[in-house]
């Protein structure tokens, strides 16, 4: 039986997923960064293939992301635990449990979430996975494009690998 034939549970208690064993996909020196987040894909526990949902947390001084824009990609975030500050082109915004917020692609309105506070902040990311995305990180000098394969790719702002 290959895996696409693999029975899926019905429901699960995303406590007992186990978090990613790498913290991030980014390259050096960025990974390095985002040592105090863990994530929880969700969505891949039930085979999902057109939209990830991750149980994300992050410890206080921790970020979500790079701050970042996708062109295909849209993405949600809804709190369930702790004060994250969202970050975007417009300034910062103060969030707490109960509240969300969404980025529709190819707005260019570059975003991330921050954990300033002294406890963990804990919330549900959605996000498409949509073929041929680019991913613009405005503070840093990387891009990211996701291939037909799936896979993404990272280099510099210039277009050599990393």
């Amino acid at each position: 039986m290959d895996e696409s034939q693999q029975p899926l549970p019905p429901a699960l208690d995303a406590r007992r997923i186990a978090p990613r064993a790498q913290a991030s996909l980014y390259p050096a020196p960025f990974a390095a960064r985002f040592g105090g987040r863990s994530k929880r894909a969700l969505g891949e526990a039930f085979g999902l293939a057109n939209f990830g949902v991750n149980l994300t947390t992050l410890a206080p001084g921790a970020s979500s992301s790079l701050r970042h824009a996708h062109s295909r990609q849209d993405e949600f975030v809804y709190v369930l635990e702790g004060h994250p500050t969202l970050i975007t082109d417009a300034g910062e915004t103060p969030l707490a449990p109960g509240m969300c917020a969404g980025f529709r692609a190819g707005r260019g309105d570059a975003h991330q979430l921050v954990n300033r506070s002294d406890a963990p902040v804990v919330y549900l990311e959605v996000g498409d996975r949509s073929v041929g995305d680019e991913v613009v990180y405005p503070d840093d000098d990387l891009a990211m494009t996701s291939g037909a394969d799936g896979r993404r790719r990272f280099t510099r702002k210039d277009g050599s690998a990393y």
